[in-house]
């Protein structure tokens, strides 16, 4: 009836969906890893692994992020440690290293984190939508705001790492593509399970 307003979708109504969404989007990313092959040219192997990690060791970096050349953020003479700077980067190599800590890959606590990782996203998809959408949404209006929100949510932080970072573009891209898939899986699995 015109006039009238829809019941509200509670956050509780929507655990089915929170937690299917995450285990399809967990699935669609080990397809893209596993099966679809698109990263693999995103990784590139250094000429001599072994010289770069006997390199590393001895430097005695522990697992974290580096950056180089590294600018100190207080310098004594801030004009000097500029131009130092600015000369090691025109001379290269410049760069961003992410160093993790050795010992056994713990591939079930990966993909723990990474099942996690969609359960949150999921969940906070599942609270924008229960306040945009009423209760007996159709599929396609389930559908769309649940995908724009889900893709928004997955790819609109990839950009930063290829314009501060120096992720390449392609790489950058392909995570974009795999946003959207994310995304479809979450929309559709929202659109299918709305209450009604």
């Amino acid at each position: 009836m015109e006039g009238m307003t829809q019941p509200a979708v509670s956050l509780a109504a929507l655990w089915l969906p929170v937690l299917l969404a995450a285990v399809f989007s967990f699935i669609g990313s080990a397809l893209v890893w596993t099966a679809f092959h698109w990263h693999d040219a995103d990784w590139k192997r250094v000429p001599d692994e072994t010289s770069l990690q006997d390199v590393l060791r001895k430097a005695g970096l522990g697992p974290g992020q580096y950056m180089f050349p590294h600018m100190e953020p207080k310098p004594a003479d801030k004009a000097a440690a500029q131009k130092t700077w600015e000369e090691r980067y025109a001379q290269g190599p410049v760069g961003v290293l992410f160093l993790g800590r050795p010992g056994r890959m713990s591939m079930p606590k990966q993909m723990g984190q990474m099942v996690l990782y969609f359960l949150v996203v999921s969940f906070f998809i599942a609270y924008i939508a229960s306040h945009a959408l009423p209760r007996g949404a159709a599929y396609l209006q389930v559908f769309q705001i649940v995908g724009a929100t889900a893709f928004v949510a997955y790819g609109s932080s990839q950009f930063v790492d290829s314009i501060w970072f120096y992720r390449s573009w392609r790489s950058t891209w392909l995570n974009v593509l795999d946003a959207l898939l994310y995304a479809c899986l979450t929309a559709g699995t929202f659109g299918w399970l709305w209450p009604r």
